[in-house]
Order: structure tokens, then sequence, then C-alpha cells
């Protein structure tokens, strides 16, 4: 499960792993992007950046970010993840 407190982070590492698997440098997406490179070093450091200027680099990878409303698990979900984890401790 990932820690939402540090979602930032977490984002960063995904966009930077977008970047290396789109063959870019760190120049080449903020061209793209049309942003500095300082921006993209803060993005993928996980560090502030304007909302602007993350859907600008989004856009420059190809990404786009869907928000959905929150909402608890269900029964089934649960019941999944916690059999999940069953399997993973018996095939150890």
């Amino acid at each position: 499960m990932t820690d939402t407190s540090r979602f930032p982070d977490e984002l960063g590492r995904m966009l930077k792993a977008r970047r290396q698997e789109l063959g870019l440098t760190i120049k080449d997406l903020s061209q793209r992007a049309g942003k500095v490179r300082e921006v993209i070093y803060r993005i993928e450091a996980g560090e502030d950046v304007t909302l602007s200027s993350l859907m600008a680099v989004l856009s420059a990878l190809g990404l786009v970010m869907r928000l959905e409303q929150a909402r608890m698990p269900t029964m089934e979900e649960v019941a999944a993840r916690f059999r999940l984890g069953e399997e993973d401790e018996d095939a150890a």
C-alpha cells in the first residue's frame, strides 16, 4: 500500500522512471515541457512545484492526472488484499 503522506516523493520517482523509459534527458524533458531544468529536478526529488509546471511535465511525458472521489474499500477488496498477503507468505 502506498504511503500517501509522501505522495510527492512517489510521484517524482514515477515521473523519473517514465522519463527514463522514454529515453529522455532532463534537458530534453524541460524543453518538451517548456520549463527550466530546475523544475524537472524539483519534481523528480518530490519537492514543491506549481500545478501548471506539473501539468506541463505530465503532458510532455504523455501522461494525465485523474482525480477520483476518495472512498473506503469494499469488503471484497479488503478480503482480496489479505488473501494476497497470505499467498505471498505461503510462497516464502
